[in-house]
């Protein structure tokens, strides 16, 4: 292994998002979604920016010439991060091109001013003075009006604009507002960008005025929180502070339109402290999170057909019955994969149930990213209003989401719940609810343990797995974890659980290196996020080298060079799509006691500040129709005739077989889901004494294809 075994971590993340731009550029994607993935690529680069590039630039200006574990210093890092984004960038402009012209040819249109009606003109004079105009402020610079402050991510519009009487020129920038529609729509599938508009009636901001030629311009700044959480006396109140000096960071972006001139990008360059090596020009449109709002467009035949999610088999058939979720729990675990089987109908359902029943004392729960509305901390908020002891663990410090989850804290608190911030030093990301109920028997516990976060929106297009067990064991466990959390304590010893960062690290080592010691009978199968670990990477070669298959299933970021592990049995690939996959998967052939396999599931990746700086929770999934539906997963996710991206031996990640519906792993996962709830309906042709657990069954399922086949169309 001559060549480093390790890639950096950043590039590797623009690696990602050239795959995410690739489903922009995919014809047999729906033109619509595909301008969804123009906004996502475009989003996932601004949060890029704001926090690995904004950290990067402190280390410089900080002095720090300290190498990443790949070798690399701050400063190469930058040089090389820009090389890469120019190329990502201009890849953008030329498919969003392309995108403009398919979508005019689907008879919409992306205007300009001047091919406007007669008719659109009128009613767009009439918009701008009555809609637009009271909005605008033009800020001009002169010796008494400074360089006005951009906030982030702002779109703006900068021209110079001279006085005729005395040639006096002077800068001035108009915001773009961010509460009027990028797109106006001016009826008949044609619309027209907010900035053309203004651009086109800047003299009106300027009366008496010549006015340059404008441009479009966009700052984006370092918004990492700096919290110390160990100095803190109140963290809700510090995070909020620290929220409000985000929207002050240094600059680390510019992106302006390839039309700006020399003078006009000097000079803002300067005012922003920033170097032309930081500039990132676009052919016409500046930002693209906003091309959100083409992908709402009501047109089906534009979008992905939609696809046929269920309710667990189990839950379904209670429901029927009118039995409860805590009676499915009694008679056995229950595993869900998510959104193929819905979130609402299993979590926030079970959150519900506990939330009005009159049987439960108490409810305990982790909310790391949580929606605006939604239904879990309502219901939360629910039972805490009548009598229930709610404990609520919100991680305040989770990116761009703690004005969400600062504004559900205090409601938790005004409702009485018992709120808490999680351990000094460490965040909260373990995924974890508690269910206290009183019955015959006494208290009885029930736990959930998800790999994704407790969020309805996200639940929607995230791809996750949950678990629901009342196994005494775990919940105790989850019990003795949220008493670690909330109380002052040493870290207790789990009888099941695998739990960062006391265990975490320690106990994937020794998974790793028991498979290594069965050599070519060894197999390792890990679904994650990320893999950026070197420790861990170090151990998954070693084990190769015995023999050991390792398969990495890594959607994110992949440290591992696979240069230099040619010939080694690892295999790596990445599965990108309509859901975006995230949940994490563990599964060694040999990983149990008596060497059988073992599977977990849990919150997290194999990444450092998942093993040493988080609270993480990975739970076994023990029941073998649960382990035969991950081991189908995997299955799926590697067959050679899947769509995927394979990092191949040179370490460039190469598309496996053209994209289509049917070579699709995650419409396939949908269909075989959906295939199996349908089995449920029918079983009783079969075998009367099978109940709805059959949706687990694959041998038996595999019985009744031929019978699928026929009546199941």
């Amino acid at each position: 292994m001559g060549n480093n075994l390790f890639v950096n971590r950043e590039l590797s993340w623009l690696d990602f998002n050239r795959r995410v731009l690739a489903f922009a550029q995919d014809s047999s994607v729906p033109l619509l979604e595909r301008f969804k993935f123009i906004a996502i690529f475009s989003s996932n680069l601004d949060e890029f920016f704001q926090v690995r590039v904004g950290a990067l630039h402190d280390r410089v200006e900080a002095g720090i010439t300290q190498l990443s574990f790949d070798g690399m210093t701050p400063t190469q890092q930058l040089l090389s991060i820009r090389a890469r984004t120019l190329s990502l960038v201009s890849q953008r402009d030329e498919i969003l091109n392309s995108l403009i012209e398919e979508f005019r040819n689907e008879g919409y249109s992306l205007l300009t001013v001047d091919q406007l009606s007669f008719n659109e003109q009128q009613t767009l004079d009439q918009y701008f003075s009555e809609d637009i105009l009271p909005v605008l402020t033009p800020l001009a610079v002169d010796p008494t009006h400074p360089f006005p402050y951009i906030s982030n991510l702002a779109l703006s519009i900068g021209v110079l604009v001279t006085d005729p009487e005395t040639d006096t020129t002077r800068f001035a920038r108009v915001k773009v507002p961010d509460t009027i529609p990028r797109f106006i729509d001016l009826g008949d599938n044609r619309f027209i960008p907010l900035e053309a508009v203004i651009t086109d009636k800047l003299s009106l901001l300027f009366p008496g005025m010549k006015t340059g030629s404008p441009s479009v311009f966009r700052v984006t700044r370092n918004t990492d929180l700096s919290i110390d959480s160990e100095e803190a006396e109140d963290l809700l109140e510090m995070v909020e502070l620290e929220l409000r000096r985000r929207r002050f960071g240094n600059a680390v972006r510019l992106e302006v339109s390839k039309s700006m001139t020399d003078d006009v990008l000097s000079m803002i360059l300067e005012e922003l402290e920033l170097d032309p090596e930081d500039v990132y020009r676009h052919e016409w449109f500046v930002g693209g999170t906003e091309l959100w709002q083409l992908h709402r467009i009501k047109d089906a035949k534009l979008h992905d057909a939609a696809w046929s999610l269920t309710t667990a088999g189990r839950l379904s058939a209670a429901s029927d019955a009118g039995q409860s979720f805590f009676s499915v729990l009694r008679h056995r675990d229950l595993m869900v994969h998510h959104p193929y089987e819905s979130f609402s109908s299993s979590t926030e359902e079970f959150i519900r149930q506990a939330a009005h029943d009159t049987s439960v004392r108490a409810i305990k729960a982790t909310l790391y990213r949580t929606s605006a509305d939604s239904p879990i901390a309502r219901n939360l908020v629910l039972a805490a209003e009548r009598g229930v002891q709610v404990v609520a663990l919100v991680e305040l410090t989770a990116r761009f989401d703690e004005q969400t989850n600062v504004a559900w804290a205090k409601e938790l608190e005004r409702a009485g719940a018992h709120v808490v911030y999680g351990m000094v030093g460490l965040k909260t990301h373990a995924k974890c609810i508690l269910v206290v109920r009183d019955e015959e028997s006494g208290l009885k516990r029930y736990a959930h343990i998800g790999t994704g976060n407790y969020n309805s929106t996200t639940a929607r297009i995230y791809e996750d797995i949950g678990y629901f067990t009342d196994d005494d064991a775990i919940t105790n466990d989850v019990s003795n974890l949220f008493n670690y959390l909330t109380g002052f304590s040493k870290a207790p010893e789990y009888a099941q659980l695998i739990v960062a960062p006391e265990g975490f690290r320690t106990h994937l080592a020794e998974l790793i290196q028991k498979e290594a010691t069965f050599g070519a009978q060894g197999h390792i199968s890990l679904k994650m996020n990320s893999l950026v670990d070197p420790e861990i990477i170090t151990l998954l070669v070693a084990a190769a080298q015995q023999g050991t298959s390792v398969d990495l299933l890594v959607r994110g970021i992949c440290c591992l060079n696979k240069a230099a592990v040619v010939g080694l049995p690892i295999r790596v690939r990445s599965i990108l799509g309509r859901y975006l996959e995230h949940s994490r998967i563990y599964r060694f052939a040999h990983g149990s006691e008596d060497n059988t396999p073992i599977h977990y599931i849990g919150s997290p990746d194999v990444m450092q500040r998942n093993l040493d700086l988080r609270i993480e929770v990975l739970a076994p999934i023990q029941h073998e129709k649960h382990q035969a539906w991950l081991d189908k997963v995997l299955e799926i996710h590697w067959a050679d005739d899947v769509s995927a991206f394979d990092l191949d031996d040179t370490n460039a990640w190469i598309r496996h077989q053209q994209p289509s519906l049917e070579a699709d792993p995650q419409y396939r996962l949908m269909r075989w889901a959906t295939d199996l709830q349908r089995v449920r309906g029918q079983v009783s042709k079969f075998d009367t004494d099978i109940t709805g657990e059959i949706v687990r069954d694959v041998g038996i399922v595999q019985r009744l294809l031929p019978w699928m086949r026929e009546h199941l169309r």
